[in-house]
């Protein structure tokens, strides 16, 4: 199958296009760097021309409230109008375990409007929710420190590789489309504050993190909103294993 990839130079989208090039399917990396804006329309059209699949792993430049709002919502609406007129016969998306349980948070808001204007479309499709990516351990940190002190609270997570979130994301664009959502997780529940301080000390980071129950996730403040619903898939690459490799 010829099968597009939004966002395919990125972390996951570059990783999917291997994946489903080593599978035999006309992998097509699509992103501004391509030539394809999803924001423009510039190359839209061109890009999905004969696609089977479309798969959309892009993500906003921004994530101010109004910002990554408006990135989804004109990105999906681009998206699904040119796969419309394409034939495209399965539409998948990337999107977050539990954005729909905390409307607090402006990014999750966003991916719930994408989420809605894909499952309002007449296209067969597939979203996928993934947990949180062991390689945002970093930038979780970044957004939470203040004077040399990360303050998280203990929320439970259920965070994956990144690569494991690729091959979900493959699998289910070669797949039939479940017209419905797929949860995929990592195989261990942790808490915010253990998960990123593990991988601190993993990194020789010398900075210390603080257990803060009233300490904010990108606007949120979960419990367990962030871990999936029984029957999620569970990758198999544990966080020992994935700090190995680094």
């Amino acid at each position: 199958m010829k099968i597009v990839v939004i966002g395919g130079t990125g972390l996951i989208g570059s990783k999917v296009v291997a994946r489903l090039g080593e599978h035999g399917h006309e992998a097509v990396p699509a992103s501004p760097s391509k030539g394809v804006n999803t924001l423009t329309g510039e190359g839209v059209k061109e890009a999905l021309h004969d696609a089977n699949v479309v798969v959309d792993v892009s993500n906003s430049p921004s994530f101010q409230d109004d910002d990554v709002l408006e990135f989804f919502r004109t990105s999906t609406r681009t998206l699904l109008d040119a796969a419309g007129a394409a034939g495209v016969r399965h539409y998948v998306a990337l999107s977050v375990v539990g954005a729909d349980r905390l409307p607090e948070s402006g990014y999750l808001r966003a991916k719930v409007a994408q989420e809605e204007l894909i499952t309002a479309s007449a296209l067969p499709y597939s979203i996928v929710r993934a947990t949180q990516f062991f390689e945002f351990a970093g930038q979780i940190a970044d957004s939470a420190t203040a004077d040399g002190t990360v303050r998280l609270s203990g929320a439970a997570v259920q965070p994956m590789a990144a690569e494991d979130v690729a091959a979900a994301v493959s699998g289910t664009a070669a797949g039939t489309p479940v017209n419905g959502m797929v949860e995929v997780a990592g195989p261990e529940v942790f808490g915010l504050d253990q998960w990123i301080g593990t991988v601190l000390i993993a990194r020789h980071d010398p900075r210390t993190v603080v257990t803060d129950p009233q300490a904010r996730y990108f606007g949120a403040l979960p419990d367990r909103e962030l871990v999936p619903e029984p029957g999620a898939s569970l990758a198999r690459t544990r966080l020992s294993e994935w700090l190995t490799r680094q």
